[in-house]
């Protein structure tokens, strides 16, 4: 007899509930007539609350009531469908938030954020977000995984090695791959002089990727004291942006030149002013202050979220994601600019690697934290209110045993 489910449940602006669930099966979303023959379900070890969550949960998409949230999931293999052949039952696995098929044009070039084939309505697929093919969230007790083969990450070794390992690895799926994956795109390498937009979770997963690259220096910027002293925890020198304007003379009294050589946007489109004008969203800043800091010929990374529907956008270009970006800057400056998605599976398996043999220590740097999946509601008040903290919720308290 399958255990019962349990997960976190949006139901409006600033409102979630644990709730019962169905156990998950093996069925495509509102296509009850397939079935995932290449799925399995998961005995979820580990799943954390994520920024992108907590637009959704303050109203800023539009997110339908009921939508059962979380796309950052490791867990346990405890049934497999009939077409799955590489993974078996007690497997412990890392799944990116990206779904993916594996089969199309995208996948295939190994941009798996926009897979073709996993949402009707457009490119790309997540677990319990809004308009991304309505697969049920991962902040549950149990969770199903399609085309699994391709999607979950198997992590080898003596389990209890991983389960010493489990906070760090727990960030494998989304939030480690995704501040890589802004350093990455933004040329950051060895000798590298970066700008970090956003003490965040990502931002702070930025920034230890920054250093994993071999970056000499990086400064992150954030008008949150306590996570700009997280940043400091590791390394980075920083900048308060509710007390600072000018940005280059900032950068310029910590490098000597007002400019640096990479710059990553870990904030997104509920982005506000610097200085004086901190207290409103003006959804363009980060985008053309890091174009101002950026040398000519460097580039932008640009994981931060931006949504094509905003209820809650400060004027009507906003509300639908238009924004007013200084393109001409960036035109002049022979800027690139990487947008969208990370496409997880071209980082995990590497940062798989870089946790279990102690290259890097990325549950300590975003200060993450354990709470048991009913204290959901109280982790997102928390986390809305600035906590410098990285949640991870543990349904089956396997992770607190693990200590």
């Amino acid at each position: 007899m399958a255990d019962t489910n349990r997960g976190v449940v949006y139901l409006g602006p600033g409102n979630v509930e644990v709730q019962d669930l169905s156990y998950p099966g093996f069925e495509l979303p509102d296509q009850n007539d397939r079935e995932l023959q290449h799925g399995a379900i998961l005995k979820v070890v580990a799943t954390n609350i994520c920024g992108s969550d907590q637009h959704m949960v303050r109203g800023r998409t539009t997110a339908p009531s009921g939508l059962t949230l979380g796309h950052e999931i490791t867990g346990e293999v405890v049934e497999l469908g009939r077409d799955v052949e590489f993974l078996k039952e007690g497997d412990i696995v890392s799944v990116p938030f990206n779904i993916a098929c594996g089969r199309c044009r995208n996948c295939k070039e190994r941009n798996t954020g926009v897979c073709e084939n996993v949402n009707p309505a457009r490119a790309g697929a997540a677990y319990g977000y809004v308009d991304m093919g309505g697969w049920r969230g991962g902040q549950a007790r149990y969770i199903t995984v399609p085309y699994a083969d391709f999607n979950a990450l198997k992590i080898p070794g003596d389990r209890d090695k991983v389960m010493a390992k489990i906070k760090d690895l727990a960030m494998l799926s989304d939030i480690f791959p995704t501040g890589y994956h802004g350093a990455v795109t933004a040329g950051v390498t060895t000798g590298s002089t970066v700008y970090v937009a956003g003490a965040g979770p990502v931002g702070l997963a930025c920034a230890t990727s920054c250093h994993l690259l071999g970056a000499a220096v990086v400064i992150v910027g954030d008008m949150n004291k306590d996570r700009l002293a997280q940043a400091e925890s590791f390394g980075c020198e920083t900048i308060d942006l509710s007390q600072h304007d000018n940005l280059g003379e900032q950068i310029e009294q910590i490098l000597g030149i007002p400019e640096v050589d990479a710059a990553v946007d870990c904030v997104g489109f509920e982005a506000r002013g610097h200085g004086a004008g901190s207290e409103h969203e003006q959804p363009a800043t980060v985008l053309n202050s890091l174009m101002e800091l950026t040398r000519a010929a460097g580039k932008l990374g640009i994981p931060g979220l931006y949504v094509t529907g905003d209820p809650g956008g400060v004027d009507e270009n906003a509300k639908v994601g238009q924004l007013g970006i200084r393109i001409g800057l960036g035109w002049a400056k022979s800027h690139v600019l990487t947008t969208g998605q990370c496409p997880v599976m071209k980082y995990n398996r590497q940062l798989m690697m870089a946790i279990m043999h102690d290259k890097v220590e990325i549950a300590r740097n975003v200060n993450a934290t354990v709470i048991p999946l009913d204290s959901a509601p109280e982790g997102y008040e928390e986390f809305d209110k600035g906590a410098a903290r990285k949640y991870i919720l543990d349904p089956h308290g396997m992770v607190a045993a693990a200590g």
